[in-house]
């Protein structure tokens, strides 16, 4: 990878439907070396490009990092954690946590009940921390491309 596919990375982190038009002269290509470079990272499985939906905007009022820590297999806890609808993703980790896990929800309400009552009765799991972001747009999905 190089400087100029960094530059198309930056771009579509700003705007993932750039046109190419658009796309090639803001890193230094035409249109069409552009969208044969992008073609390129995408055939190489480096770049996926996707959708990303906004929970909060979707209805939920109520986020969370859940910070796990679990006494057995962390991987039978986040298969489990998997199923829920309130699940945004889940991530085994070496750490402090064994287990980190976005939930969205309604409301707080129904976050400290999905904590109490979903979660900790979950066997092997010994601590749940919460770190609550309550109706505020935070993620920004964007990684330093170099």
């Amino acid at each position: 990878m190089d400087d100029i596919d960094r530059a198309i990375l930056r771009e579509l982190q700003t705007d993932g439907r750039i046109a190419y038009a658009d796309l090639g002269p803001r890193v230094g290509l035409s249109a069409s070396a552009a969208r044969q470079r992008l073609q390129r990272l995408l055939d190489s499985k480096a770049v996926q490009v996707v959708g990303v939906t906004d929970p909060m905007a979707m209805g939920g009022q109520a986020m969370a990092l859940l910070g796990i820590a679990v006494d057995g297999d962390a991987r039978a806890v986040a298969d489990e954690l998997a199923g829920r609808a309130e699940v945004v993703y889940s991530v085994l980790t070496s750490g402090g946590f064994d287990l980190f896990a976005e939930v969205v929800t309604p409301g707080p309400r129904d976050l400290l009940d999905f904590v109490n009552d979903v979660v900790r009765p979950i066997e092997g799991v010994r601590q749940v921390q919460s770190f609550p972001y309550f109706g505020i747009h935070t993620h920004r999905f964007l990684w330093d491309v170099g």
